[in-house]
């Protein structure tokens, strides 16, 4: 397939400001890769973090760029050698586009190179863990919202090993990730605190959470020492930067453990507590990891997580929004002919 397509597209490093829609050329697969005829897409923070130069020697980009590594879609073409899937196939994951390093190998083969999801036509490595089947009865736009997401939430709750009728305190449950780790935690009988400001107090009362903690208004460390004078036995951290990670693990009981997802990570001898369990992730995906994500949207065990839904031409303004607006779930950016 040659011609054009319609794609989001940076010409160098920057912020949200230097992204347009523009024809560029159809991307054709190689040996081992699919191309998918994309029909949803989702922002992740990480597309950001990618397109502002902060991450290129890790993760070094190829200009023009398409940014985005979530999407679901049809595939329209296979390589030389793919057996996994064949054209008409329904699919969704994530990859990480032009990125090379410690970055595209936690999601894929290390040597893989992706095109990105905000456009018509994606390329992707067909062997990557983090590329799958999608289940029928899945719509495109939630299968979209799930990959980085719900494995960065699978990671969080493998290291926790949270179990039935602990406390756990999830910090920043109105995202993406929080999404996926409040009802997981709810599926696991956990005792879930979640943080999130009034307005959203419903919101994630409906995801599985047992107690809302308001931290707009609210200092979290002195409430919780007010709820739970011995500690709660777990934190995930989706939003505070390490700086302030230490005030709030006092929280945390003797011997607890703290799972946080946000980056730069703390460094080793800046925190005062020696007793607790305590790991910095991402998603890195095993497989079937998409696959049991799936299967928990489709039997309602994960609630549908999309906030706002974009065209694929307002894709720049959906990544000013997405920096400058309070997100509740995944932004989603409809590329397909329901678009």
């Amino acid at each position: 397939m040659n011609g054009t397509m319609k794609a989001v597209v940076a010409r160098g490093h920057g912020s949200p400001a230097v992204l347009a829609v523009e024809d560029i050329a159809i991307p054709r697969p190689g040996p081992g890769q699919i191309q998918v005829r994309v029909e949803a897409a989702a922002l992740n923070g990480c597309d950001l973090d990618l397109l502002s130069g902060r991450m290129a020697e890790a993760a070094p980009l190829e200009f023009p760029h398409v940014p985005g590594g979530d999407f679901a879609g049809t595939v329209t073409e296979a390589g030389e050698g793919v057996t996994r899937f064949a054209v008409g196939d329904d699919v969704f994951g994530t990859g990480f586009p032009r990125a090379t390093g410690r970055f595209s190998a936690a999601f894929s083969r290390p040597t893989s190179l992706t095109t990105g999801a905000m456009a018509e036509y994606a390329v992707l490595e067909a062997d990557a863990p983090a590329v799958t089947h999608r289940p029928p009865a899945l719509h495109a736009e939630r299968a979209a919202a799930l990959p980085i997401s719900g494995l960065t939430a699978l990671a969080l709750l493998r290291e926790g090993r949270v179990q039935p009728g602990e406390s756990v305190l999830v910090i920043g449950a109105t995202g993406g990730v929080g999404s996926v780790v409040v009802p997981l935690l709810a599926a696991a009988q956990a005792h879930v605190i979640a943080t999130a400001g009034a307005a959203d107090e419903e919101h994630v009362r409906r995801l599985g959470a047992d107690e809302v903690i308001d931290h707009l208004t609210t200092d979290l460390a002195a409430e919780m020492s007010r709820r739970y004078p011995d500690g709660v036995d777990a934190m995930v951290n989706l939003a505070l930067p390490a700086s302030r990670l230490i005030d709030v693990s006092r929280g945390i009981r003797r011997g607890g453990r703290l799972m946080n997802a946000t980056h730069p990570a703390p460094q080793p001898g800046t925190h005062e507590r020696d007793d607790l369990t305590m790991a910095t992730l991402s998603g890195a995906a095993r497989p079937g990891d998409l696959d049991d994500l799936a299967a928990r949207a489709v039997k309602g065990t994960l609630p549908p997580a999309v906030g706002r839904r974009y065209r694929l031409a307002d894709g720049p303004r959906a990544y000013r929004e997405f920096v400058q607006e309070h997100t509740r779930g995944k932004l989603i950016v409809a590329v397909g002919a329901s678009a």
